[in-house]
Order: structure tokens, then sequence, then C-alpha cells
């Protein structure tokens, strides 16, 4: 399936007409509405841009819907979108597109939402009966399409959200479940039913019928080590609070179980994995905004890795489009050992530096309006850091320049790391600009 775009107003070269945008990934489409120019021009004369109630309602419920039968068939991500009023966006299976598209062009231009809402009706699943309560099995083919194990998972999320222990296991061609409560899940909602709208314990109390279905051995561990078991004890302790992890993601539990955390903790602390179908014939690449887009994609990934560290808002380096010539010279140095990029130095050229002796409080010097190499960002994996990876990057963005080091300038502020690395590097003094 190609990108393509189906204009909503009669003529499309206008810049308030609204546009459905349709793009494809791996797992799914992307349906998205472009209302920013019309929301501009509304807002000019007066009216109000934002989308009526029933609007988002339906949007909403067609989007939970969708999401969770993408996630249903074995997708693995997240999902980020936008939610009105100038954009408006819905992630649906490929056969479920053009319902999509068309649904959404009946609601942004007649204001009817029926089309929304039976899409709604059509993609969601019946969770509420998976996780009600008792014990059964649930069979591939009848009561689930996706492959066991892809379904335990969803189910597992699903249960987990609403505080439900599932008690799973997934066989060839089935999965077996036993929904239950915990008492801390019960008072937790209990307490707070504000956070929990709409939640109904259906769970405590429940007996088993005399011809429930008996769950087969499977051998292992014995199923019966925990009967008359005393449940455990809980105590109200003060505990650290979520917080950042130093890879710069919040510590708090997130939906995908730490997964996203994991990958990108793993890129911070190593390095990024460079990519097998670059050819790297030494241990330094010199990227610039002219280079081949798979080179310029490898310096926009390890940039993501100071940005979501420092919390930055945006990366240092962003030339993704067709090869250009930058005046400043824009470039990225790569240093890679043991097969990942550990090191990262992004940097150009630039004339206007005043000379700061590194001394804390103290003002910088009368400006110099010398070209130098300007370092705009630098960044060293962690497991590599304070083993000289970032003055072998200054020195080399010296040697390619063609000066000394302490002539190289430093972007300011600069990091209390980035001031032990200039006093390593340059004890006398540096620029900055």
């Amino acid at each position: 399936m190609t990108e393509r775009t189906i204009y909503l107003d009669p003529d499309p070269r206008d810049w308030r007409s609204r546009k459905i945008r349709v793009r494809a990934s791996r797992w799914y489409a992307t349906v998205g509405l472009d209302r920013d120019g019309y929301v501009d021009a509304a807002a000019s004369l007066g009216h109000t841009p934002e989308l009526p109630a029933a609007y988002t309602e339906a949007v909403d419920r067609a989007r939970d819907a969708s999401i969770d039968r993408i996630w249903y068939d074995g997708y693995p991500g997240s999902f980020s979108y936008r939610n009105g009023p100038r954009w408006v966006d819905l992630f649906v299976q490929f056969p479920h597109v053009e319902a999509a598209v068309d649904a959404m062009r009946l609601a942004e231009l007649d204001r009817d939402y029926s089309r929304l809402h039976a899409l709604a009706d059509r993609l969601t699943l019946p969770v509420d009966g998976w996780l009600a309560p008792g014990e059964r099995e649930l069979v591939r083919g009848v009561d689930f399409d996706s492959q066991s194990g892809t379904f335990l998972r969803f189910l597992r999320g699903k249960a987990k959200g609403r505080g439900v222990r599932l008690n799973g296991r997934a066989t060839a061609g089935s999965v077996w479940v036993r929904p239950t409560l915990s008492l801390v899940e019960k008072q937790r909602r209990e307490m707070f039913p504000e956070q929990h709208p709409g939640w109904e314990d259906r769970w405590t109390g429940y007996t088993e019928s005399d011809d429930a279905p008996i769950r087969p051995w499977v051998g292992g561990r014995g199923q019966d080590l925990s009967y008359g078991a005393t449940p455990v004890q809980f105590r109200a302790v003060e505990t650290p609070g979520s917080g950042d992890c130093p890879c710069g993601t919040n510590l708090r539990e997130p939906l995908d179980s730490g997964k996203e955390h994991t990958a990108h903790h793993a890129a911070w602390a190593f390095g990024i994995r460079a990519p097998k179908n670059l050819d790297w014939w030494g241990e330094l690449a010199v990227v610039t905004t002219q280079s081949p887009i798979a080179w310029r994609k490898l310096a926009y990934q390890v940039a993501r890795m100071p940005q979501k560290e420092n919390h930055y808002d945006f990366r240092s380096w962003s030339h993704l489009g067709e090869p250009e010539v930058t005046p400043d010279n824009l470039r990225a140095y790569l240093l890679k050992a043991n097969g990942y990029v550990i090191g990262y130095l992004a940097a150009h050229d630039a004339s206007e530096h005043r000379s700061w002796d590194l001394i804390d409080a103290s003002r910088y010097g009368d400006q110099d309006d010398t070209l130098r190499p300007r370092i705009i960002l630098i960044w060293v994996a962690d497991s590599y850091r304070r083993q000289g990876v970032g003055a072998t990057l200054v020195q080399a963005l010296a040697n390619d320049f063609g000066c000394q080091v302490a002539d190289v300038s430093w972007s300011s502020p600069i990091s209390d790391a980035g001031r032990r690395l200039a006093r390593q590097v340059s004890p006398e003094g540096i620029w900055v600009s």
C-alpha cells in the first residue's frame, strides 16, 4: 500500500483544505485527518475550532478497538497519536483502511459518526468474556484467531489493566485461563474509584461449578503446592519515587513490560549496534549532510541517545532528506568499537567566539571572528565513559579541521561533563560560542 491523500474540500490547492492521509507501516496503516489550515481559517473568523464531544468519543472508540486488534494480532510496539482539533489519527489493519477513511470523511463533512461507531463495533474484541471468572479453555479458531502465545500475552496485558491475575497457559491450539482478583487490587480500586471508572468486581466470591473443565496435567512442578498456604502479608513503607533512569527513561512501570526501556538502556550503556550494510574502513566515520542516507539515519539514531538522556527538545542531527550542502559544514563523528557506535560528536564551523579560562564565574574574553570548528554536542556510551573516548573525538575534530585542540570552539552552556573534558584536552582555556 502506497501513501495517498484524500482531499475533503473542493479545491485541493487551497491551504485551508482538509485532507485524509493514509500511510502504511509493517503491521498497520495510519489514517490521519489533517485539519491544520482549516482550524487556522476558522479561528481567524472567530469560530471555535474544537471538535464536538460526540466526534471525539466516536474516534476514541474506534481507535481503542483498532489498537486492541493490532496488539491482538501480535504487534509488539506502542502508539502515539494526535486527537484534534488540528489532527486526528486512527490506526487500523489493512482490510479496514477504506472503512476508516469513509468513516472519517463522513464524520468530518456531515458530522455523522455512525460509521465510526460501526467500525468500533466490528473491531471490538470480547475481552470481558475472555476475562470472566472461572477456569476454562479458549480454543484457537473458535474463541480467538491469533497464535496461542500471542493471544496469551495480549490477554495478560488486558488483565493487568483490570487488576486481574490471569493464571493462564498456552497450548498448541488453545489457551487455558483462570482470572482471579487479589485482595490488594480489589481494595485499591474500591479506595480510588475515580481512577477506575466503570470497574466492576466480577471475581470475588466466584465459585466454580461442579461441571467446570479441569486443566490437564502437563508435568513439571506440582499444581497444588500452594494449597492451604498462608497468604503473604503486606506492609506500607516509603519507597523511592519513580524518577528517571540515568539513560533518560522514566522508571515508572511502563505498559510494555519495560521492553522499550530495556532496549534503550542497553543502547545507552553499550552503544548503537553498527548496521551490517555499512562498510566501516576505520574506527571513526565522518558523516556529513551529503553522505548516503544510511549513514545519516545512523547519525540520527545515535543523536537520540543524548537527547533522551538530557531531555533535550531536539536531536543534534536531523538531516534525513535529500543530500544537501550546509553553509556551516555540519558533520557528525561516529566512533565504533566492538561492533557498536560508542561515541558521537556533532560539529559545524563558526566564526564568533570568546575565550574562557574554564574558571567558574569568570567572564568570557573579547570576541574573536576566526573560523573554527565548533562542538555542538558530544556523547559517549556509558560503559566507555572516562576512558578517553571524548578526548579522541575532540582530537579527531581538530585534526580534520587542521587546527590545535585548543583552537576548537565549544557551544555554550557547557555541561559539567563537558567542562571536565575541556579541562583535560585544553587546560589553559577554551573558546566558547
